[in-house]
């Protein structure tokens, strides 16, 4: 399936425009990756155990949302958005959004 952020796919013809489609993933981070954050925010550098749970949920968003694509007889995704958002006490958990337009290309 083509996902993609632009509005059209460049050489195709949409034909048929099917709706929204979405998918949300929400991740919690442990007690293991807070305290590490912690120690790199006061040493500088990248959070790995971050970037991964937020690399995760990315792709389980994507993922929910293209089988969302496939179930309503869609053969591509156009005009993909993703939005992060920090969630619970203390922003312990992360939420990413994924959304877009179904389309059946020619």
């Amino acid at each position: 399936m083509i996902v993609t952020t632009t509005p059209q796919v460049e050489g195709h013809k949409i034909a048929e425009y099917l709706g929204i489609v979405s998918g949300e993933a929400i991740m919690g981070a442990n007690i293991f990756r807070d305290i590490l954050a912690g120690i790199r925010d006061i040493v500088g550098g990248r959070s790995g155990a971050y970037e991964e749970v937020m690399q995760t949920a990315r792709e389980e968003a994507l993922r929910e949302m293209q089988q969302k694509a496939a179930k309503a007889g869609a053969n591509a995704v156009v005009g993909v958005s993703l939005s992060f958002s920090a969630l619970g006490a203390g922003d312990s958990m992360l939420m990413v959004a994924a959304s877009g337009t179904a389309v059946r290309l020619d």
